[in-house]
């Protein structure tokens, strides 16, 4: 029994954000930098980019990591530049913002869905245990609190047998 995916408040209000923005252009653009352990995410999807700014110096992207000490962030930061500086040379800057810190509300609907076609369960609050993204049982069991990242736990679905990652609620 698969879940639909719910929308946080705290995404309706990045959602909002983004589409009042001025730089349209920028946030289409960026949608095709990708987190490169789950690539099938963008850092949209994923809930890391946060913020465009046009300011005098340039344009400042902000993103926050899904956890303090995320390796992937050095590789997120470089494909935001290498996507952005030809049309910018030099006029470009990536901000870390830790806080707040990131949570699994600023994903979007669409990067859950994504990550469930992946094959990882995504975050659900409301489930006592994650689906399988394979067959929709709600019939699994953990099998280690950390999986193939330090955001994800890894589990057993007992109805097909298939080992998955969750994602966890943050």
């Amino acid at each position: 029994m698969q879940t639909i995916p719910t929308v946080s408040a705290d995404y309706i209000s990045r959602s909002q954000h983004r589409q009042s923005s001025a730089h349209a252009d920028l946030w289409n653009l960026l949608d095709q930098v990708r987190d490169p352990e789950i690539p099938v995410l963008s850092i949209w999807d994923l809930g890391v980019l946060q913020d465009i700014r046009v300011e005098e110096e340039g344009i400042a992207v902000v993103i926050t990591p899904t956890y303090s000490g995320c390796p992937a962030m050095t590789e997120i930061r470089q494909a935001i530049l290498d996507l952005l500086e030809p049309e910018y040379p030099g006029k470009v800057s990536v901000k870390i913002q830790l806080a707040p810190a990131w949570t699994t509300d600023w994903m979007s609907p669409e990067g859950k869905e994504q990550l469930r076609d992946y094959g990882i369960a995504p975050p659900n609050e409301a489930a006592q245990s994650p689906c399988c993204p394979r067959c929709g049982s709600p019939d699994t069991a953990m099998v280690s609190e950390f999986g193939s990242t330090a955001c994800k736990a890894f589990y057993k679905c007992r109805s097909c047998s298939e080992p998955f990652d969750y994602f966890k609620c943050i």
